[in-house]
């Protein structure tokens, strides 16, 4: 059985909510999960432990996930925000420390969005904090209403990984659910998609072997949800699987 960490959603005490008002919540998002399991395959959600008892966790772990959600805070990239975009500074640490572990001790990564941008900080790179407001020549990534019925095209990169995953298939259209993205890419991380107008939508690091730790823009958990087709979202998930 692989056992599959994901790392939690995170949610704070809120006087305005009527359930657990005072309590830190740790969640995983239905999607995810379902995308995730398959038989021998079990996703089991990082929990936000003390340090001692988050290294102890994650030894036991044959992989991990990085899931979507709130943004990075700029200054987890060394930046000031530029405007409302203030971002979930204590999500940034609880997920770096464990994306730490993970490449230090040779485990497989997979990022999905918001993760996706997390390993591109974390290997030294920065983000747009709003796509919107610092390239507005760019087409909408997001739509708060229409949410993952947005899509477009993404150009893979000729001879790389996902172009030689996805080379049967005519389709290569995928969801676009982020108003955040990559602007300095990190060291020695490879592109191996990008959106028509120039950004990039996924790469894997270099240091380990293609596709053992990778990172895409999109959400592939969202795939079944669309109301139009969209490029196979298994056969990166199951590549990465064979590392685990």
């Amino acid at each position: 059985m692989i056992k599959l960490g994901v790392t939690s959603c995170l949610m704070y005490p809120d006087p305005d909510r009527t359930y657990f008002t005072p309590k830190y919540l740790c969640y995983l998002e239905r999607d995810m999960a379902r995308y995730l399991y398959r038989p021998n395959v079990l996703p089991i959600l990082i929990p936000d432990l003390v340090s001692e008892e988050l290294a102890d966790f994650l030894a036991q772990m044959d992989g991990f996930v990085f899931q979507g959600g709130s943004d990075l805070a700029p200054e987890t990239y060394e930046e000031k925000p530029i405007g409302r975009w203030l971002g979930d500074a204590y999500r940034d640490e609880y997920e770096l420390k464990i994306l730490d572990y993970a490449i230090k001790n040779d485990k497989p990564v997979f990022g999905i969005c918001r993760g996706f941008q997390v390993m591109n900080v974390y290997f030294g790179g920065t983000l747009y904090q709003d796509i919107g407001t610092q390239r507005p020549e760019l087409e909408s990534h997001r739509d708060a209403v229409l949410y993952d019925q947005i899509n477009h095209p993404i150009i893979l990169e000729e001879g790389k990984l996902l172009d030689r995953l996805h080379q049967n298939e005519d389709n290569q259209m995928v969801n676009t659910v982020h108003h955040q993205a990559v602007k300095d890419l990190g060291e020695n991380l490879e592109v191996l998609a990008t959106s028509p107008d120039g950004l990039i939508e996924a790469f894997q690091w270099t240091k380990a072997e293609e596709g053992k730790v990778i990172g895409v823009q999109w959400h592939p958990e969202f795939f079944h949800n669309s109301k139009t087709p969209l490029m196979d979202a298994e056969k990166v998930y199951t590549h990465f699987l064979s590392f685990c």
